[in-house]
């Protein structure tokens, strides 16, 4: 696997998963968390390893929302059907629709995640290796702290250290996709968040 997919170094402090689970369990999850999601919140918990706690929060509502709670990378609902980016372009005359955790779109993404992860084609060889849930996550972590997708990053709206209020949470919508339900994600981030504090995540 490239470089740039390796796992980051364990979080300093000791995050206890039970009180975490507890606490998504009933403000997020109905209940119940199925196995599916539980894989995907834990290969993303050791992507994220070693990330602000605030920052962490925003990535996983953020997944949360765009893989409609699953917490595991999807394909785009009607695969572009309808959108600019929804014909076939170029990298074999692949359809660029949303894919992943973080729904990358357009040809000129792919072909920058591929670029950026060291992938060496792989990505734009097959646009569908974007649902590879290592390879999602790490263009959610990298997309998402080095601005790729709007030129916006989570260092522009939310602190390196500590908690985000709602007023930090919200604008953050804008490193995805505008402001297209900010206020919704920011409100799903303070649960995660919330979690995350009760694990002991700092």
């Amino acid at each position: 696997m490239a470089a740039a997919l390796r796992r980051l170094p364990e979080a300093a402090t000791r995050f206890d998963a039970e009180p975490f689970y507890a606490a998504i369990r009933k403000s997020l999850f109905g209940g119940t968390i199925s196995p599916s999601q539980f894989e995907g919140i834990e290969a993303k918990l050791k992507a994220f390893a070693g990330q602000p706690l605030a920052y962490v929060a925003y990535m996983l509502a953020t997944s949360y929302w765009e893989t409609a709670r699953t917490m595991q990378p999807i394909a785009e609902f009607g695969k572009g059907k309808g959108r600019k980016y929804g014909v076939s372009g170029p990298h074999g005359g692949q359809v660029a629709y949303g894919r992943g955790d973080v729904q990358l779109t357009w040809p000129d993404n792919y072909a920058r995640a591929d670029k950026e992860l060291g992938l060496n084609g792989k990505l734009i060889g097959n646009y569908d290796n974007a649902l590879d849930p290592d390879i999602s996550a790490a263009i959610m972590l990298r997309g998402m702290t080095e601005g790729w997708f709007t030129g916006k990053k989570l260092s522009d709206y939310l602190p390196a250290a500590g908690p985000a209020t709602e007023g930090g949470f919200t604008p953050a919508r804008r490193i995805i996709n505008g402001t297209d339900k900010q206020h919704e994600i920011a409100g799903i981030a303070l649960k995660w968040q919330t979690a995350l504090q009760a694990g002991g995540w700092a």
